[in-house]
C-alpha cells in the first residue's frame, strides 16, 4: 500500500511580503492622519470666521438695542455730514430726517432731552461709518458722550464698503397749525454692506435691518 506524507514544511514570511504590508500600513495611517488635520484645519477656519460673523452680529445687535430704546434722532448724510464741530454741540438735540446717512446721533435711553435740560450736550450717542484717513478702511465707530470720543467696534479683518449706511424716517417733531401732526413712528434702518479677509479667503456680506423708536412718539 502506497503511503502519503501529509506534513508540509513550515515557513514564514518573506521579506517582500513584509515590506508590502508595512507599506499598505504606512499608506493608510498617513492618509488618515493628513485627513484629520485637514478636518482639523476647516474646523479651525470655520470657527475663527463664526468668530468674526458673531463680532459683526454683535455690533447690528448694540445699534439696534440702543437706537430702538433710545430717541430724538439726528441723521447726517451729504452735505450735512458728520464732523468734530458737530461733538457736543446744541445742534445734536434737534432731529433730523436723511435718507443715506452715514451717521446717526440720538439720545439714549436714559439721556436727558432737550426740554428738561438744554445745556446737556454730552450724553447723546453717536454711530458712524467712517474711514480714519484717505486710502483707509471704512470702520464702525460709537461714541457716548456726544461724539467726543469714538470707539471702534468692527474687527481688524471686517472691512465696511463705503455704500453702507443709515436711513432715518419720521424723527422730526410736528410743526405748524395745530392739524399738523407727527404721524409717522420714527424709523431707523440699518444697512452694513463689506467683506470679511481671513488667511486669504475673502468672503462678502450684506446686512440690513430696520428699529422703530419703542417710544410713542405719534402726535395727531
Amino acid at each position: 500500500m502506497r503511503k502519503y506524507n501529509l506534513k508540509t514544511k513550515s515557513r514564514g514570511y518573506t521579506i517582500i511580503e513584509t515590506m508590502i504590508a508595512v507599506s499598505l500600513f504606512l499608506i493608510i495611517v498617513i492618509a488618515g492622519v493628513g485627513a484629520l488635520l485637514n478636518a482639523n484645519l476647516v474646523h479651525n477656519k470655520s470657527a475663527n470666521l463664526r468668530s468674526i460673523m458673531d463680532n459683526l452680529t454683535f455690533i447690528m445687535e448694540d445699534m439696534s438695542r440702543h437706537i430702538r430704546t433710545g430717541y430724538n434722532y439726528r441723521c447726517y448724510s451729504g452735505d450735512n455730514s458728520w464732523s468734530e464741530s458737530e461733538a457736543q454741540s446744541t445742534m445734536l438735540n434737534t432731529p433730523r430726517y436723511c435718507a443715506r446717512g452715514g451717521a446717526i446721533v440720538f439720545e439714549e435711553a436714559y439721556g436727558l432731552p432737550e426740554k428738561l435740560d438744554k445745556s446737556n450736550v454730552e450724553d447723546q450717542w453717536v454711530y458712524k461709518i467712517e474711514a480714519p484717513g484717505i486710502d483707509q478702511p471704512f470702520n464702525i465707530w460709537k461714541s457716548n458722550d456726544g461724539g467726543k470720543n469714538f470707539t471702534k467696534l468692527n474687527d481688524e479683518s471686517i472691512v465696511i464698503d463705503p455704500d453702507s449706511y443709515f436711513a432715518v424716517l419720521g424723527p422730526e417733531h410736528p410743526e405748524g397749525s395745530l392739524t399738523s401732526g407727527d404721524l409717522q413712528q420714527p424709523l431707523v434702518t440699518i444697512v452694513l454692506k463689506g467683506e470679511i479677509h481671513y488667511k486669504d479667503v475673502v468672503t462678502p456680506f450684506s446686512l440690513q435691518t430696520s428699529v422703530t423708536q419703542r417710544l410713542i412718539d405719534i402726535t395727531p
